[in-house]
């Protein structure tokens, strides 16, 4: 299945570590434009100082993880479209162009269904997306939520719960279907 991710679901850092977790232990391929990451780059300016430069660091190292998921924006696709945000039909036609079977973002609003449809898209919420995901490989999905548990314990010395680290990260249901595991 391939996957186009919305900037909105990459800039959340554990979000991000779930999905490309998922991404990384084969689930799905992901796909992303250079605008996209750059909306995400852009995005951390608001957190301060320096959080542009990681960000760009962690886009880069994407590459290298993800040579595939990088996709251009297929010309001409674009003028056909229509979003009520103007300013996401990039993604859409990114999709298009690259053969993604979903779009997985948090604005439902921006990217109605039945506009998706029409090009043989589906929308995604990235908490249901997860757990469609550990339908299929609970124990791959598992490991994924337990190394991002693990290393957000690690970075920010706080005892997150599996279930508060992933209400946090805007994917409850999941956190809540993996609340035993920590």
């Amino acid at each position: 299945m391939r996957v186009m991710l919305d900037a909105c679901v990459l800039y959340p850092t554990v979000m991000r570590e779930v999905l490309l977790g998922c991404a990384a232990a084969g689930l799905y391929e992901p796909r992303w434009t250079p605008r996209i990451l750059e909306e995400w780059a852009r995005a951390t300016v608001k957190l301060g100082p320096g959080a542009e430069t990681i960000a760009r660091g962690e886009i880069a190292s994407l590459a290298a993880r993800f040579p595939k998921a990088m996709i251009e924006e297929k010309q001409g696709v674009a003028i056909r479209l229509w979003l009520p945000d103007p300013d996401d039909i990039h993604v859409l036609a990114a999709a298009i162009g690259g053969s993604c079977d979903a779009i997985v973002t948090m604005n439902a609003s921006d990217f109605p269904r039945n506009v998706l449809a029409e090009e043989g898209l589906e929308r995604l919420d990235p908490d249901n997306f997860v757990l469609s995901l550990r339908a299929v490989d609970s124990a791959a999905v598992d490991a994924v939520a337990l190394a991002v548990l693990t290393e957000a314990r690690r970075l920010s010395s706080e005892p997150w719960t599996m279930r508060g680290l992933m209400k946090k990260a805007r994917l409850p249901r999941l956190g809540k279907a993996l609340s035993e595991l920590g």
